[in-house]
């Protein structure tokens, strides 16, 4: 790809879309300059679902934007108007599970899973540590996808690319 290409859009889904989906779209657009766009959404948000504090607490602590963040339906993403995906990535093992909606465009999938964060029940400072913790190895993974040459993120490669590196 270059600069001027169409950046490739992801989306990230979680149950909630409330920490480790937000996360990774906030990581992406954060690192990926023009190359990658993220997004975010939820098999079942609950009503009135917000960002959960944590999380964009650890984006901010290392200098991700949190601006625009919100916890919305995956039904979003399944609208006419909404912006074609290339790659969608499940983030919790409930939302690798669950029938997704038709995609338009069908996309390639992939499923990178993480321990929710928010399920830690302890001190304020023990919770803080697993979104870092969540945090920091959702980065590792969207730095290694952001710096994928070219030929491995094109139509027929991106699926297995992103697959791969669930392994990692």
């Amino acid at each position: 790809m270059t600069s001027t290409s169409k950046p490739l859009n992801v989306l990230f889904l979680c149950t909630h879309n409330s920490a480790r989906s937000i996360l990774a779209e906030a990581l992406l657009n954060g690192m990926a300059g023009d190359r990658f766009r993220g997004f975010s959404a939820g098999s079942s948000p609950r009503e009135n679902q917000q960002p959960n504090p944590l999380a964009l607490e650890a984006l901010q602590r290392v200098g991700i934007s949190t601006e625009g963040l919100r916890s919305k339906n995956w039904d979003e993403f399944a609208k006419p108007d909404a912006p074609n995906m290339d790659l969608i990535i499940t983030v919790c093992d409930n939302a690798a599970g669950e029938m997704c909606p038709v995609w338009p465009g069908h996309p390639a999938t992939a499923h990178w899973g993480y321990p929710d964060p928010s399920e830690v029940d302890s001190s304020l400072e023990e919770k803080q540590a697993a979104f870092r913790k969540t945090l920091h190895a959702i980065r590792q993974r969207v730095e290694l996808f952001i710096n994928l040459p070219a030929a491995a993120i094109d139509k027929l490669t991106i699926q297995q690319s992103a697959r791969d590196l669930a392994k990692r």
